[in-house]
């Protein structure tokens, strides 16, 4: 039974050496072929990365084809894309024309795309770091889903992140360490390949043993791949220990020059530095120069054995990080050059590479060139009887119905207030909807009006934790049970995690097969802080309700670091994300409703409420005429005469005092119109579509802005003024030609009261009525 078993496992390390081999001919051959042999019309280079996918090819056979099951799921970093899709290639899943046009339009994408590539990607990688800690917060949203029910513990799987040695610069991965300490991280593995070059250098030597000091504090378990079998071998020898030691000291620079310079090289250096120690010499000499080449770079992330061995022996739900040291360009001419992070084989480079394997002319597209019939067939077996091939289509998750949404009463409200009352109702309710939502936000729960769904939902923590304050009976606000029933992931001050999270928790649907409704809140200039990660999200097609509160210079007494300008502009600009900017409760609600609806759609995207502290009058309504315009991005709070002269449009908070001043100017501009702009983005978008119609197929239907302007008189004024840049609406006067007064915010605030910012900056009733003048004044 036991040779039985070791056959096996030679048979396993035999399969997984050939599929090494036949990832670094494909992933090569593909960008070879997008550089040097598919017509360039720009005469730029493609790129591609092949140095970068050589350090991999062993570790992702050895994890493809050997320790990933079904449930697991793998971010790749980017530079390694082309061994993703020369695997999926071998697999049936990749298709040749795509693999010829990497790189190219409707081909290969250059990094790992969820909403791009036609196969599988579990998590898209470009923005280096975010696809590494995004698979921490996806451990954590599977531990949700398990004590909620929706997901069985025995279906868990990793999450795994297959990482450059580079990517342990970005802060991002620390932020993330440090959050997942907080919340017991358990079923997560990311895989360094440890190959010490980046774009512009070699690894710091210092920075060796740093590494395991900083994830073991954190509870990670830290394995390392530093020595090959046959590495281990060869020290096992007479006069062996002073090689590995040698190796041990080798600053990172000389040890990738002396590999770029191959076995002579080794052997000068080797003998002038260690030849006199006992045995060394001889056991060098036992080597010619190609074996001993082999021999020092036969390190353990290239070692099919050694990391078979290393994923095997991890196997309970401890986080784990593997630093598997590898050479950058292993196995091709680039290996070790401090150059080769964006070189690539010459074409006589790649022919040598070519007959080296020999994959005859014309058949480099083939899988199984090279091989004979036999090791071809039994290495289709194999991978059609590896976990990977078993993995199904991502799950269609049902649909949650979305109730109606009532707007909370009050004479005077503000919108993150109302927000709060409305998620407040929905915690009470029997709704389903109440049960799918999950919320988040970067330690500000309580100042953002979350706090009363969490007193009545609870904070998530899969071990219960007693509320100390509670049990000792004193008073106060916050009665937030942690159980594993809660509904409130609360993080620490770090939005980059704030975002990955939310784009975590907007993937639980793809990923999982079960949908949550995630709603994330956070101050809206911190927007800014973790816009990479929000932007990753949206590109992930995530679906999320980010809510930004409190905005805009009406955060008046918290001065310029704290008051927004350009988030409506980012709101505007981002795609994949639906930016709306209520001025009354009613209005949100709707917006809300909307919102947990379009999540969930085919066609959807995640959702950005821009909201305020600020209370305001809340207007009586005589009728739901403005209701259907609302969700189209605006409609007419005081509908314009026919031709009228003029129009004030505003956005958001500032209502008060565009209708104050419209209330003033109404007499002396005859049927002025009040137009209530509640989405910017979405008007915009309309906007632009109708411009570009013209150059499709596409019939040019009059896009709502237009609707909404035609009331008036051609070349008709308008002032525009919102709490934010003026950018996002000075616009509006190309729509059909009209003259624009726009105002806003354009310039960093500063501390005072709302009656002196508003007067300083441009935004109360009395500018709006000079801009109106302006207008008229031709001035």
């Amino acid at each position: 039974m036991e040779a039985a078993s070791s056959q096996s496992r030679r048979d396993i390390v035999n399969a997984l050496e050939h599929l090494d081999t036949r990832l670094l001919w494909l992933s090569s051959w593909m960008i070879h072929n997008a550089n040097h042999l598919r017509p360039k019309r720009d005469g730029l280079k493609v790129g591609g990365h092949q140095a970068s996918c050589s350090s991999m090819t062993a570790i992702m056979a050895a994890l493809y084809f050997h320790a990933l099951r079904p449930q697991d799921k793998v971010a790749v970093k980017p530079h390694a894309g082309p061994v993703l899709h020369a695997i999926h290639y071998l697999l049936g899943n990749q298709t040749l024309d795509r693999m010829q046009k990497f790189r190219g339009l409707g081909g290969v994408q250059s990094y790992p795309s969820r909403t791009k590539d036609t196969i599988p990607v579990d998590f898209s990688t470009g923005s280096v770091g975010l696809g590494v800690a995004v698979t921490a917060f996806s451990s954590l949203v599977q531990d949700y889903l398990i004590a909620h029910g929706q997901v069985r513990e025995e279906d868990a799987g990793r999450m795994i992140a297959l990482m450059g040695d580079a990517e342990l610069d970005e802060g991002n991965i620390y932020e993330c360490l440090i959050e997942g300490y907080k919340h017991d991280l358990r079923n997560c593995w990311w895989i360094v390949d440890y190959n010490r070059q980046s774009l512009d250098a070699t690894t710091a030597d210092r920075m060796f043993r740093r590494f395991d000091d900083i994830f073991e504090t954190c509870g990670w378990r830290v394995v390392t791949l530093k020595y090959g079998k046959m590495q281990q071998a060869a020290f096992a020898q007479a006069g062996g220990k002073a090689l590995e030691e040698w190796i041990d000291s080798c600053p990172n620079a000389e040890f990738a020059a002396l590999t770029y310079q191959g076995g002579a090289a080794w052997r000068e250096r080797l003998m002038a530095d260690i030849g006199q120690k006992p045995n060394a010499r001889k056991l060098l000499d036992s080597y010619d120069d190609e074996a001993l080449a082999r021999l020092m770079t036969n390190l353990g992330g290239h070692c099919i054995e050694t990391l078979v061995d290393a994923f095997d022996s991890a196997q309970d739900d401890r986080p784990t990080l593997f630093i598997a040291y590898t050479v950058k360009g292993h196995g091709l001419p680039l290996a070790g050059h401090k150059d080769n992070h964006s070189g690539m084989m010459n074409p006589a480079q790649m022919e040598q590479f070519r007959t080296g394997l020999g994959i005859r002319e014309g058949e480099e597209w083939e899988p199984w060139g090279g091989l004979g019939d036999n090791a071809a067939t039994e290495l289709k077996a194999f991978i059609a009887d590896s976990p990977i091939a078993k993995v199904k289509t991502e799950p269609l998750a049902p649909s949650v119905a979305v109730p109606a949404i009532r707007a909370p009463e009050g004479a005077e409200q503000s919108t993150q207030a109302a927000f709060g009352r409305i998620l407040l109702d929905l915690a009470k309710s029997g709704e389903e909807l109440a049960d799918r939502i999950v919320t988040t936000a970067p330690d500000v729960t309580q100042t953002t009006n979350l706090g009363a769904f969490v007193n009545q939902r609870g904070l998530f923590r899969r071990q219960e934790l007693a509320d100390v304050f509670h049990k000792a009976k004193i008073p106060s606000a916050q009665k937030w049970a942690q159980h594993a029933a809660g509904q409130h992931i609360e993080l620490g001050i770090a939005e980059n995690n704030f975002f990955l999270m939310l784009a975590s928790l907007g993937l639980a649907a793809p990923h999982f097969g079960t949908r949550l409704l995630p709603v994330g809140t956070v101050y809206d200039p911190f927007i800014a802080r973790g816009l990479d990660a929000l932007n990753y999200g949206c590109y992930s097609d995530s679906r999320f309700l980010l809510v930004g509160t409190p905005s805009g210079i009406t955060l008046a007494a918290e001065g310029g670091a704290h008051q927004s300008i350009n988030t409506p502009l980012i709101g505007m600009g981002q795609p994949n994300l639906t930016y709306f900017e209520p001025a009354y409760a009613d209005e949100l609600a709707m917006m809300m409703a909307y919102a947990f609806d379009h999540m969930q759609q085919p066609d959807g995207s995640s959702v950005y409420l821009r909201l305020t502290t600020r209370s305001i009058p809340q207007v009586a309504r005589d009728d739901a005429s403005w209701q259907a315009d609302l969700l189209k991005g605006g409609y007419w709070l005081r509908r314009p005469s026919e031709g009228a002269e003029a129009a004030i449009a505003f956005t958001g908070v500032v209502a008060p005092e565009a209708l104050a001043a419209w209330e003033k100017l109404v007499d002396d501009i005859p049927g002025l119109g009040l137009l209530n702009v509640t989405s910017p983005d979405l008007l915009h978008r309309g906007w632009s579509a109708r411009r570009a119609a013209r150059w499709t197929d596409e019939t040019a239907a009059p896009c709502h802005a237009e609707t909404l302007l035609s009331a008036l008189a051609p070349g008709a004024g308008l002032v525009t003024v919102l709490d934010g840049s003026p950018a996002a609406l000075s616009w509006l006067g190309a729509v059909r030609g009209m003259r624009v007064s726009p105002l806003g915010t354009d310039r960093f605030g500063q501390t005072g009261d709302l009656p002196d910012l508003y007067h300083a900056y441009r935004l109360d009733s009395d500018a709006i009525i000079e801009a109106a003048a302006e207008l008229f004044l031709g001035n």
